[in-house]
């Protein structure tokens, strides 16, 4: 629970919108750290998918000491599954949006979201690139909408970006940043310009790695220790991009072109992978095979 300052807001009620990959890290995270969650998604064979992963992740928390016995289940019990939007909005403090990576739904659902919630509720989105300000413009609160960019593996990340838009006030941010605290992140703060910090140099690395590959440079591995042994990154980049999901990082690449101009061009190889369907962890093959989620 969170309480601002002033006394006048507490943070009880967190509702995830979307179950995939990043809602469902999410969900975990604000679980973990004592909220009640309600975890949408228009579709229940992604609800079921997302239960048996928190399930999971949960069991593997107890085991290796980061949550107590028994806290795996009361976690869980935190936790409401719902197709409904409004069931699982209509009283939270705090939506964090998760869905594709498309403005045009990202503001159908912030619409939706500004009919259905309160209007002290905090609305944010998960985007990884795109305006916070435009999102919230479609809204009757700019000012209380936020992004709050969490990173894959959720569970495992420490970092959110979270981004102001040009109207969201200072009491939002502020609010936010002890969400994400509450939920044992660290914060950087940052004004919204396209691609933010961490996107914004990911997608070159991954894009320049992309373009050696197919230039013939090095193998993907080679590439990858490369960055791993010589620069010392946790990942190399394009594990990292297999991991994020080859549809997701053309996104926005495509999105960081149109606003940044030609150095965020896509690289034809990742084009080319996407259209064959190799998206990476999630379809079993991207730059690397894998068994298929």
């Amino acid at each position: 629970m969170i309480t601002n300052e002033m006394g006048k807001f507490t943070m009880k009620k967190i509702a995830v919108i979307g179950g995939g990959i990043m809602g469902r890290g999410i969900a975990y995270a604000a679980t973990v750290a004592g909220f009640q969650v309600h975890l949408h998604d228009l579709y229940p064979e992604a609800l079921e998918k997302a239960k048996t992963y928190l399930e999971t992740e949960l069991r593997k928390s107890v085991h290796h000491g980061f949550i107590r016995p028994g806290e795996d289940e009361a976690s869980l019990n935190r936790i409401t599954f719902t197709t409904n939007m409004e069931e699982a909005a209509v009283e939270a403090d705090l939506v964090i949006e998760a869905v594709l990576e498309k403005m045009e739904i990202k503001v159908d659902v912030f619409k939706k979201l500004d009919k259905i919630c309160p209007s002290q509720t905090i609305l944010a989105t998960n985007t990884s690139t795109m305006s916070p300000t435009e999102i919230g413009a479609q809204t009757s609160r700019p000012e209380r909408c936020i992004a709050m960019h969490f990173f894959n593996p959720v569970h495992k990340m420490k970092l959110i970006e979270i981004v102001r838009g040009l109207d969201t006030s200072d009491e939002t941010f502020r609010i936010a940043k002890k969400a994400a605290e509450a939920m044992n992140k660290e914060v950087v703060e940052v004004n919204e310009f396209p691609g933010f910090v961490t996107s914004r140099m990911n997608c070159l690395i991954g894009n320049e790695a992309m373009n050696m590959l197919m230039e013939g440079v090095a193998s993907a591995e080679d590439i990858d220790k490369a960055m791993k042994l010589g620069l010392n990154h946790p990942m190399g980049p394009l594990e990292l991009a297999d991991l994020v999901g080859l549809d997701t990082r053309l996104r926005n690449m495509e999105y960081l072109y149109q606003t940044l101009g030609e150095k965020y061009r896509p690289c034809p190889l990742l084009i080319k992978y996407v259209k064959a369907g190799r998206l990476g962890r999630k379809s079993g093959a991207g730059f690397y095979k894998y068994d298929k989620e």
